[in-house]
């Protein structure tokens, strides 16, 4: 039976968005997305791949919220800072000059072509062919394809020497683009790896592989896992330095030629 009180409960008050423009201190104007989340405590500031972002609890005024971000403008322009692209703009057809892979910048060249693809020439060129009736959206989904089969190919040539070590194979390694995490392994054994490590260094990449697949040994963190770890991929620890000073950078990467 029902319970006839749920039917007077006040229903849950939906998240609210909009966007402010705040001019920093070095000139620039960043578009915060502001959010008013009925589940919000208080009021919060915070900065990933996707841009600025402000969360409101639900009695927070906007003139505070508004103050709450003018008075952390210095902080804001150094969290920035740290997913500077260099210029980077999402993928355009026929504008876009180069893309990052494997840690480098590769020179891009576009011509006409009867569907949208993303390959290398046999001369090692990376070639984009689309229709003229190809919108942003298959383009996009060409490149996303050919990372996807780039970062597949570099786990293939490096798997191999760590299968005998491992208690069992991975049920399966897929790709998909992760906010926060680079990689998890899921209690079936498949593993999934950030698709923007194909930009990162390959040895970052493959740190982050053996970090996965060191799981299916211990599930933990303990010391005992870092020592398989170690065992496996000496000198892990300047992979993580390097995804501390360059990680977040390479994540927005991604999300910006994606659009």
């Amino acid at each position: 039976m029902s319970n006839p009180f749920r039917l007077l409960a006040p229903k849950p008050r939906a998240i609210q968005r909009d966007a402010i423009e705040l001019a920093l201190d070095d000139g620039s104007v960043v578009h915060v997305a502001r959010i008013r989340d009925p589940r919000a405590r208080r009021i919060k500031l915070s900065v990933d791949e996707r841009g600025a972002r402000l969360t409101l609890p639900p009695r927070a005024s906007l003139v505070a919220g508004k103050r709450f971000v003018e008075e952390h403008r210095a902080w804001l322009l150094s969290q920035l800072r740290e997913f500077d692209c260099g210029g980077l703009t999402p993928l355009q057809r026929g504008i876009t000059p180069t893309l990052p892979l494997r840690g480098a910048i590769e020179p891009l060249h576009w011509d006409a072509g009867r569907y949208s693809r993303l390959r290398r020439t046999e001369t090692g060129a990376l070639l984009f062919t689309a229709p003229a009736s190809a919108g942003d959206a298959a383009l996009r989904r060409a490149l996303k394809d050919f990372y996807e089969g780039e970062a597949r190919a570099d786990v293939g040539r490096w798997l191999p020497r760590y299968l005998a070590s491992l208690p069992r194979t991975p049920r399966q390694v897929r790709f998909k683009v992760m906010s926060s995490q680079w990689g998890s392994l899921a209690p079936d054994g498949s593993v999934t790896l950030d698709l923007s490590l194909v930009l990162a260094r390959p040895s970052a990449f493959e740190y982050v592989l053996v970090h996965e697949l060191c799981h299916l040994l211990r599930a933990d963190h303990s010391p005992a896992y870092w020592r398989e770890v170690s065992a496996r991929f000496p000198g892990w620890e300047a992979e993580r330095d390097w995804f501390h000073e360059h990680g977040r950078r390479v994540k927005a990467s991604l999300r910006t030629l994606l659009g």
